[in-house]
C-alpha cells in the first residue's frame, strides 16, 4: 500500500429516495421509499425518516408497509437517476480523470496529484453537488479504496471521515469484520466461529489457518483486517455483466407460462444492450435465474455470443425441474462479458451482476 495516495469515495444520500423528496418537495421529511407498490415489489432505497422504522433497500415492499404503514411509495425513474448520476459524474471530473464509478450513486476518486488535503477537495466536491444538483453526498477519505469505502459511511449523511496513515492501526483493531470488503453474512460468521468479531482479533489468527478455511480469500482478510489494500483506482472498471429481472404479482405455475413472461425480459436486455453498445464487450455467456415460491433460487448459464431467445427458452426449461414442482416468483435474464483482461482482484459486484 503506498501511505502517500489520497483516495474518495464519495456515497451520496438516499440517492433515489433524495431525488424524489427533491422533486416533491411535499415529501420532505417524510418517510419515503421507492420501488414497487405490488404486492411482490421491492424496495431499492429509502429516505433515513423511513429507516427509522426498520426499513431498507432490498425489503420487501409488504414487509416495509408492515413496518411502517405511512410510508410514501415512488415509482422508480431510472431515467432520471441517470441523468442525475452523469451530472455528479461532470463535477468528479472537475478535480480529477481517475473515476472508478461502483454504481450510479457511488465512486472511488484518486486526487493523488491535486495539492489540496483530501479532505478539503471533499469537502469542496460535496458542497458543489448541494450547489448543483439540491442533493447530499457523504465522503471518506484514506491512503486505500478499502478504508475509503469504510470511512464514507462513517458520518453519514451528509458528512465525511477521514482515516490518516498514522491511525490505520488503531482504527483497525475494533472495527468489525463485517465491515471489511467482501465479509458478507455467511464469511462474518465463519470469522465469529474462528473467534474474529473485530479486525483486531483477525489479526490474530494464522494466515495459514485462514488460507485453509477461505482459500485465497483468506490471506487477502489478514491483509484487510491490517487496513492494507492496493488496488487502484481504475477509471476503466470493466462491466462484468448486464441483467435485469422480474417478481411477479402472480407466481408462474408452468414452464410455458414462464417463456412468456421472459419475452418482454428479453426485449429490455436487448435494448439495453443496444443503449449500450459503444462501452460493452463481447458476449461470453447467457444467465438465467429463477427465484422459486419458497424464495430458493437457482441460475444457469451457457456459453453465447448473442442474445438467443431459443437458447434462453431451453435454459428456462432445464432449470425449472430444480425447483421440484414450485412455482416461480421472480425470472432474471442476462448476459455476462469477455474480461477484457486477466481476472481482477476486486471483490465489489455490479449491483445486478448474477454472483
Amino acid at each position: 500500500m503506498d501511505a502517500q495516495r489520497k483516495i474518495l469515495h464519495i456515497d451520496m444520500d438516499c440517492f433515489y429516495a433524495a431525488i424524489e423528496i427533491r422533486d416533491h418537495p411535499e415529501l420532505k421529511g417524510k418517510p419515503v421509499a421507492v420501488g414497487g407498490s405490488s404486492g411482490r415489489g421491492v424496495l431499492t432505497t429509502c429516505s433515513y425518516e423511513a429507516r427509522k422504522f426498520g426499513c431498507h433497500s432490498a425489503m420487501p415492499t409488504f414487509k416495509a408497509l408492515r413496518l411502517c404503514p405511512d410510508l410514501i411509495l415512488m415509482p422508480v425513474r431510472f431515467d432520471v437517476y441517470r441523468k442525475e448520476s452523469a451530472r455528479i459524474r461532470s463535477i468528479f471530473q472537475r478535480f480529477t480523470d481517475l473515476i472508478e464509478p461502483l454504481s450510479l450513486d457511488e465512486a472511488f476518486l484518486d486526487i493523488t496529484s491535486l495539492r489540496s488535503s483530501g479532505a478539503s477537495v471533499a469537502g469542496e466536491i460535496r458542497d458543489i453537488i448541494h450547489e448543483e444538483t439540491e442533493l447530499t453526498a457523504s465522503a471518506g477519505i484514506a491512503p486505500n479504496k478499502m478504508l475509503a469505502k469504510i470511512a464514507s459511511d462513517w458520518r453519514k449523511p451528509d458528512g465525511q471521515f477521514q482515516i490518516e496513515p498514522e491511525d490505520i492501526a488503531a482504527f483497525m483493531r475494533p472495527l468489525p469484520v463485517k465491515k471489511l470488503w467482501g465479509v458478507g453474512k455467511v464469511t462474518a460468521k465463519q470469522l465469529e466461529a474462528m473467534g474474529a468479531l473485530t479486525c483486531g482479533d483477525l489479526q490474530e489468527i494464522d494466515v495459514h489457518r485462514l488460507a485453509r478455511e477461505f482459500g485465497k480469500f483468506g490471506p487477502e482478510l489478514s491483509q484487510m483486517a491490517r487496513g492494507l489494500d492496493d488496488r487502484k483506482v481504475n477509471p476503466s472498471r470493466e462491466r462484468k455483466s448486464l441483467s435485469n429481472e422480474r417478481t411477479y404479482v402472480e407466481n408462474v405455475r408452468s414452464a410455458n407460462d414462464g417463456i412468456a413472461k421472459l419475452e418482454p425480459l428479453l426485449d429490455e436486455l436487448e435494448e439495453d444492450l443496444r443503449k449500450e453498445k459503444n462501452r460493452l464487450r463481447t458476449i461470453r455467456t447467457l444467465v438465467l435465474k429463477l427465484k422459486f415460491e419458497d424464495f430458493s433460487r437457482t441460475t444457469i448459464e451457457r456459453a453465447a455470443d448473442h442474445v438467443d431467445r431459443e437458447l434462453f427458452q431451453t435454459l428456462l426449461h432445464e432449470a425449472w425441474p430444480r425447483g421440484g414442482g414450485k412455482s416461480i416468483r421472480l425470472i432474471g435474464a442476462g448476459v455476462r462479458f469477455q474480461p477484457e483482461q486477466s481476472p481482477s482482484d476486486d471483490r465489489q459486484l455490479s449491483l445486478f451482476d448474477f454472483e
